[in-house]
């Protein structure tokens, strides 16, 4: 689950005011092909007229100033010429402004006043924290940074879990359009018994060391250090440390259950259960079907998407793949934009080349995770919802049960969760644009699940 980056740069200017005061914060979700954006707009009267900075909380960007911005007759106009961004509203009865905001792409942006809440969200002071710093031994240089909860006036040692995040840059929250579901996850848990360790990937916050060129292998790596870190803790029973892992942190929680046999069990929340390159090709169709893409126009990303993962899958030598991958690019950009100077088609080339020669996108198109899962001998509870359309259901769970059958692993619950999208949310459509509009952050009906199942495997009342 990566972070969209589109590049938003505001001059702070005044204006003129007739009628209304637009003072305060304003704020919505703007719907671009490559992902959603928040942005804030904090509006201030002075003397001589408003002063203006906006923020936008999905990139971790705040407090940028505000220059061009015209309010006249109730139509509002923000003009960025650096940028190359306009937005041009109106403010209707209801004291909101509908609006379409302009760069490379027009999008519609709806600004409001009311503020998104986030109901599940626990509110400090927590009865159970501790900041913590555990070494990665066999990656020097990486230091992990992380939070252990640890339930109050617990009785003797306690089981554990360990969280781990999906693809991405992630906090050890995980979150994501100011959803925060694994502090959801670790205070509920922690509230009913169970310890809690959650930690920054590496090269986030508190965690050093550099993400650009890890795997998940890498990263399975950093999950089995903070399992050793926690058989450390006279806290926690080692015999009852476990992992849960999230999307691709339930690719990476099996590679660790496989070659540690003292992991006591895994829960599996929309872990994939096909080899990478099926992964995204379902994946890539039912995100575009949700989009009403018509039939040719998903035929034909397919078919391109499909080309340059089979590159990727079938050529072992990373020289050669990038190479052949390169030459493949460079010749649909040059068809699909015939007239185009030839600076925007290397734009476009070497945009699409950033993307598909990482390693960490490489290897995860060439995982089959059905080799990890075979070798896993421990308990396994594996969830997904059905409206999960980045990590589809039938097809996963499906491959994740079949890996588990064939190592002979019969302590296996399995189970598909209607109404539930990617991020285990109950929603109607199960689209990503979906996400930051749900106020719930993690079902409680899952939380439930893993709660009595956690506590059936480790025998604790």
């Amino acid at each position: 689950m990566r972070k969209f980056i589109i590049i938003l740069s505001i001059i702070v200017a005044g204006f003129s005011l007739f009628g209304q005061d637009i003072s305060g914060d304003w704020n919505g979700l703007s719907h671009f092909k490559n992902g959603i954006l928040k942005i804030v707009f904090h509006i201030q009267k002075t003397d001589s007229g408003y002063m203006a900075t906006w923020d936008s909380p999905y990139q971790a960007v705040y407090g940028h100033a505000v220059d061009t911005v015209v309010f006249e007759n109730g139509q509002l106009t923000l003009i960025c010429n650096e940028s190359h961004f306009k937005y041009k509203g109106a403010l209707n009865k209801k004291d909101e402004i509908d609006g379409i905001f302009s760069q490379w792409e027009q999008v519609p942006l709806y600004l409001s006043q009311k503020k998104i809440t986030r109901p599940q969200e626990p509110k400090k002071p927590y009865p159970y924290m501790e900041e913590v710093k555990f070494d990665n031994p066999v990656a020097p240089g990486v230091t992990l940074a992380g939070t252990l909860t640890l339930p109050e006036r617990h009785k003797g040692q306690c089981s554990a879990v360990i969280l781990v995040s999906g693809s991405g840059q992630q906090n050890r929250d995980e979150e994501i359009f100011e959803h925060k579901p694994f502090l959801v996850i670790a205070d509920y848990l922690t509230r009913r018994g169970i310890a809690v360790l959650r930690y920054d990937d590496r090269g986030v916050f508190g965690s050093t060391g550099n993400p650009d060129t890890c795997t998940a292998y890498d990263f399975s790596l950093d999950a089995e250090a903070a399992f050793n870190y926690l058989k450390t803790r006279k806290e926690i029973n080692p015999q009852q440390i476990g992992i849960i892992g999230h999307s691709e942190g339930g690719i990476i929680a099996p590679m660790v259950a496989a070659r540690n046999k003292e992991v006591a069990f895994t829960v599996l929340l929309a872990a994939p259960g096909i080899r990478g390159d099926s992964l995204m090709y379902l994946q890539r169709k039912l995100l575009m079907q949700l989009l009403n893409l018509s039939k040719r126009q998903i035929d034909a990303i397919l078919a391109y998407r499909s080309k340059h993962d089979s590159l990727i899958v079938h050529i072992d030598e990373p020289e050669q793949r990038n190479e052949e991958l390169a030459d493949f690019i460079t010749d649909v950009v040059n068809k699909q934009m015939p007239k185009a100077v030839q600076e925007e088609k290397n734009r476009a080339i070497e945009l699409e080349l950033q993307i598909v020669t990482l390693q960490s996108y490489q290897y995860l198109i060439r995982y089959n995770p059905a080799i990890a899962l075979s070798k896993v001998q421990c308990p396994v509870l594996a969830l997904n919802g059905d409206k999960d359309f980045q990590v589809s259901a039938a097809e996963n769970l499906n491959g994740v049960q079949q890996a588990l059958l064939k190592s002979g692993n019969r302590r296996v619950t399995i189970q598909k969760l209607p109404g539930l999208n990617h991020l285990f949310q109950m929603s109607k459509t199960g689209s990503i644009s979906e996400y930051p509009q749900i106020e719930e952050t993690f079902s409680p009906k899952v939380l439930k699940i893993m709660e009595k199942w956690i506590k059936a495997v480790t025998k604790q009342k």
